[in-house]
């Protein structure tokens, strides 16, 4: 679908004359971990398909050139093509999310002086926090344990990482052989949307995976994990091998899992142990908000099917 404005000459303007939108691009992408920055690539391109224009720096420059109300109606345009296109509300989000948040970067360095105010759609990102459930994680242990070859041992710790601490699949990729001390029981990690790592101490299974992994890799700097099939082998494992992975290991369960399900399942029993604390499980989950942890402790105990049950026993006298 093509927008429903007319973009005037890119010649005519002066932003054409400076083209800052290429340096914009890469300040809006520098220090992004892998799957940020893909998702945001991503999200530019299918801007620049919306407004027909060639590659990314060219849809935005002809953004930036548009005065406030003419911007925003464009962004309108575009969340509509979006829904029109039936693409999830997150996925919505998440494309308007990285068009706002380029054109603030623009804002902010001066090239323009307004934002795009353009709302998303409203969506639950985070309709099921519970994750596939320990007993999966359990089984996905046993099935690594039973077949102790490298790839074996490899798996088995980045799912004790994914599980014990809670880890993103884009904070695994990110850890080198120097980020681990395993005198301290310790790795030093590079959180979501932070600038400096922060060291997290591992439990003892943990810590004995991490160290069997590394007895097979061998401690020569570079990347913690590694390939090994013959194409990559000894290159960084990336966040799409780490999805892979773990998606294989819930297959042969009958499971549908991610990465992701595996720290959810991980801050599900923690507010479990801990009586629905979410001050300490904070600190584990290292979620930048408290409430996010809210969703889940209500996930948890499934309070809408509690108050139901109430409700429905009014109907039989059972309670006044």
């Amino acid at each position: 679908m093509q927008p429903v404005l007319a973009l005037a000459p890119l010649a005519s303007s002066s932003l054409a004359k400076d083209r800052p939108a290429r340096r914009l691009i890469d300040a809006f992408l520098k220090g992004r971990n892998e799957n940020t920055l893909r998702a945001y690539r991503k999200d530019l391109e299918d801007f620049a398909r919306f407004t027909g224009t060639r590659d990314a720096e060219e849809a935005t420059e002809k953004l930036l050139r548009l005065p406030p109300g003419r911007a925003n109606e464009l962004a309108l345009a575009y969340r509509t093509d979006l829904v029109e296109r039936k693409l999830q509300p997150s996925t919505v989000n998440r494309r308007l999310a990285a068009l706002r948040a380029f054109v603030k970067l623009a804002r902010v360095l001066g090239v323009v002086s307004w934002s795009i105010e353009i709302e998303g759609l409203d969506s639950d990102p985070y309709r099921d926090t519970r994750g596939p459930g320990t007993n999966v994680v359990r089984q996905m242990l046993a099935g690594l344990a039973d077949r102790p070859d490298a790839k074996g041992i490899r798996d088995g710790a980045i799912v004790r990482l994914l599980h014990d601490l809670a880890l993103r699949r884009g904070e695994i990729v990110t850890l080198d052989v120097e980020h681990v001390d395993l005198e301290r029981k310790a790795l030093h990690v590079m959180g979501k949307g932070k600038t400096g790592r922060l060291w997290i101490t591992m439990p003892t299974r943990t810590e004995n995976a991490v160290r069997t992994w590394l007895d097979v890799r061998g401690s020569e700097p570079g990347a913690l994990f590694t390939a090994l099939d013959a194409r990559s082998f000894g290159h960084r494992l990336t966040g799409s091998a780490i999805y892979a992975i773990v998606r294989d290991l819930g297959l042969k369960l009958g499971v549908k899992t991610r990465p992701h399900g595996l720290r959810h399942t991980a801050i599900t029993s923690a507010l479990n142990k801990t009586g629905g604390n979410t001050r300490e499980v904070q600190k584990f989950s290292r979620h930048a908000d408290q409430r996010t942890l809210g969703l889940y402790d209500d996930a948890r105990r499934d309070m809408a099917g509690e108050i139901a049950e109430m409700v429905s026993d009014l109907t039989d006298g059972s309670e006044k």
